[in-house]
């Protein structure tokens, strides 16, 4: 007697693909294949020591084994210097393939995906809370610790509980300026930064295939900052063109069942999403950005892993174009990825931000972990394009940080206060 078929979510046919299984339900614990392990300067070096320290001899995989230093990177200091060290000298030992150093490196999530070595249907795990932005991608992705991410390299495996699945049926066309970035913080606003804690976030809908695909690595970026698992985006024609154009390997488009189950279908109307504007000192306190322009600024971010790609760039170049930014507003703008560094150079967008009065930075994450290049001192406020705005995350205890995306940021440069586009146009 044949069984009756079971319907799975995206997540589910990922994990049970990965574990030799037909069917995973959702809870069950399973030990899984992974297709790619990631580490940077900070969780990486506490990985090669409990790598060492379990007697493993060999990574699993030396190509699929990523290393990128871009918190700390350039060095800014003897202590970052040296934990990039130790990922250098393991990276040789273990002749390790995809190690992107100063010159060739990125902001990790941006560089994995631009490399084509992220495909649809992949499981990807990373020492980094925001690896799940290739979820974009049709894959699933998630953050580790350290040492999961030691064992992930000597095995290539891992233990999971399969998540459940919130579906967001994204309906409507966003507006002006309205970006990835607006409709995930309108999300967290909306379910809270526990919302969807431990479950995967998957994206469908009209208004989900008429945004970028820098737009999707937005919204799964933030994923984590609702509690997400996984946060996953049906793939398309935009994702298959993407990938196609970045890598020649084969991959395999996993999508949910018509009548799989799911914990809570949310529908949205994208159309109705002003911009947003992330107050301290939660992702979830959001507000209108036209509702919050009383709000006196010292400093301009534009840049991370989540809004430094270039559609981003081109946002806050169109705002920026033949104007100043404000007397005394500190704008620093941070290409994701030498590429788009390259590309918003050849475009005249670097250009665009020097004569404004803005810095630009080479790829790094910098700023966005209170690391360099752009601490923030007591009592100061910055504007920032990035995903946290915990207390002291971007400096001092006493700062403030304001998440929004591209357009806010570029016209609150302007102006000196939180400021929507259409004030300074």
């Amino acid at each position: 007697m044949n069984e009756i078929k079971r319907p799975q979510t995206t997540a589910q046919k990922i994990l049970a693909a990965h574990s030799g299984k037909e069917y995973v339900d959702k809870g069950e614990i399973i030990d899984a294949s992974v297709d790619i392990t990631l580490g940077n300067d900070i969780t990486m070096p506490l990985a090669i020591k409990e790598f060492k320290k379990m007697g493993a001899r060999k990574v699993f995989d030396r190509k699929k084994v990523v290393m990128v230093p871009d918190h700390f990177t350039p060095n800014k200091d003897i202590k970052s210097a040296e934990q990039c060290k130790i990922m250098r000298y393991f990276a040789r030992e273990h002749n390790i393939v995809n190690y992107f150093e100063v010159g060739q490196m990125g902001i990790e999530h941006a560089l994995l995906p631009e490399k084509g070595i992220v495909l649809p249907g992949h499981l990807v795990v990373g020492a980094d809370s925001h690896t799940c932005t290739y979820g974009a991608l049709g894959a699933a992705s998630t953050g580790i610790g350290s040492t999961d991410l030691a064992v992930a390299m000597a095995t290539g495996k891992l233990w999971f509980m399969v998540p459940g699945t919130i579906k967001f049926i994204l309906t409507g066309v966003p507006g002006e300026w309205i970006t990835g970035k607006d409709i995930i913080l309108y999300i967290i606003g909306m379910i809270g930064v526990a919302g969807a804690l431990y479950k995967s976030m998957e994206f469908t809908g009209p208004a989900a295939n008429l945004l970028s695909m820098d737009s999707r690595f937005t919204i799964s970026n933030m994923a984590i900052e609702a509690g997400g698992k996984f946060g996953i985006f049906e793939v398309d024609d935009k994702t298959i063109e993407y990938v196609r154009s970045r890598s020649k390997k084969e991959y395999i488009i996993y999508k949910s069942d018509d009548d799989a189950e799911y914990e809570n279908i949310i529908q949205i109307d994208c159309s109705k999403i002003e911009l947003q504007v992330a107050f301290p000192h939660l992702p979830s306190n959001t507000r209108n950005a036209s509702d919050s322009q009383d709000v006196k600024i010292d400093q301009v971010v534009i840049g991370s892993c989540t809004n430094g790609r270039m559609e981003d760039l081109r946002m806050a170049a169109e705002i920026l174009k033949g104007r100043k930014v404000a007397r005394g507003i500190r704008t620093i703008i941070i290409p994701a990825t030498q590429k788009i560094y390259l590309d918003a150079l050849r475009e005249g967008l670097i250009e665009i931000f020097i004569e404004s009065g803005c810095v630009v930075s080479t790829p790094t994450c910098g700023p966005c972990l209170g690391g360099h290049m752009g601490v923030l001192a007591e009592g100061e406020r910055a504007v920032s394009t990035t995903n946290r705005n915990f207390v002291g995350r971007m400096g001092h205890p006493k700062s403030e940080v304001y998440l929004s995306g591209p357009a806010v940021a570029a016209a609150s440069a302007v102006t000196g206060t939180i400021t929507t586009p259409e004030e300074v146009l």
